[in-house]
């Protein structure tokens, strides 16, 4: 019993030998790379060309909406005279024009503002209503007030275990950012993944959805970009925003607009023509795996390695 018994130890040391030995190959094998983000910067300088600079930089991006439903996301906060507050209507109208010439069935704009609860006279103020009605063939949704489904969360990043999201957004195919090129307060910057906030509707978080600032301003960003996936981005860059933002800044003629296949390049590259140090933005940072405070750090949203995102 004694021989049988150590010779089953030996076993076991064996046993235990090799899975070290098995583990320690598998750790030394190659992963697979991923394949660079697709990122483009195009100069536009005004807006009366923009029609022309979204119709390229969208050719160059090449997106997959051809017979599929298309959500675009514009930042619609609350109307300014005199500050970039809000992403261009030419903008928004020039993707809606070319996403049905890239053979989108459907392209809605949906936007749930956090500032003011009168979203109609916003899009009066703003001229983002006749600017969609120039275009034709879309139609307006206010987020805030959309009919809403219970979807759980996809990280422990908040405390939040579920939202209740329009249906507008989770019936899209496609769904695509369109922020206002901005600097804020709190989060460092405001790009395609704060820009989610706008879906949170505020018939059920109220305004200014403080829900999502108590949770952690970053935290927040990357729980919604993680449950909510953006596909695409078209940042309006022509004039940005710099200083106290995302209201109160002074604007910035940056003079272009970013397309993007990844959220997270898309801001990074962002963050480089503002001039700022993407790797300073936590939530990029936390949205690339880098700076997580969950127990995995398997997150990855995303690339801020300017040698992984492919410029055109």
């Amino acid at each position: 019993m004694t021989d049988r018994r150590k010779a089953l130890g030996g076993l076991a040391l064996v046993g235990t030998s090799a899975l070290a030995i098995q583990q320690s190959l598998r750790d030394r094998i190659p992963k697979k790379p991923r394949p660079p983000s697709r990122v483009a910067v195009l100069r536009c300088e005004s807006y009366e060309k923009a029609y022309q600079v979204v119709w390229d930089g969208l050719k160059l991006l090449a997106p997959a909406v051809r017979g599929k439903s298309v959500l675009l996301k514009p930042n619609l906060v609350e109307y300014s005279a005199t500050a970039p507050i809000n992403t261009h209507p030419t903008i928004i109208a020039a993707a809606v024009d070319s996403l049905y010439r890239l053979g989108a069935t459907t392209v809605t704009v949906g936007e749930g503002p956090g500032h003011v609860r009168d979203t109609e006279l916003l899009l009066e103020e703003c001229g983002l209503r006749s600017a969609l009605r120039e275009v034709g063939r879309t139609r307006f949704v206010d987020l805030n007030y959309d009919e809403v489904h219970r979807v759980k969360t996809t990280t422990r990043l908040t405390g939040l275990s579920e939202l209740w999201l329009p249906r507008t957004v989770l019936a899209a195919d496609v769904l695509i950012s369109m922020p206002k090129i901005k600097t804020h307060h709190w989060a460092g910057v405001t790009l395609s993944m704060k820009n989610l906030f706008g879906v949170v509707p505020g018939s059920v978080y109220g305004w200014p959805k403080n829900v999502l600032h108590w949770q952690g301003i970053d935290n927040s960003i990357v729980e919604l970009a993680s449950t909510i996936p953006i596909h695409y981005v078209i940042a309006d860059g022509i004039v940005a925003m710099k200083g106290n933002g995302p209201l109160h800044g002074y604007p910035v003629n940056l003079g272009c607009l970013v397309f993007a296949a990844d959220p997270v390049a898309a801001d990074a590259l962002c963050c480089d023509v503002l001039g700022i140090e993407a790797d300073s933005i936590r939530h990029l940072a936390i949205g690339t795996g880098q700076a997580s405070p969950t127990p995995s750090n398997c997150l990855h949203l995303g690339e801020n390695d300017k040698s992984r995102r492919q410029r055109d």
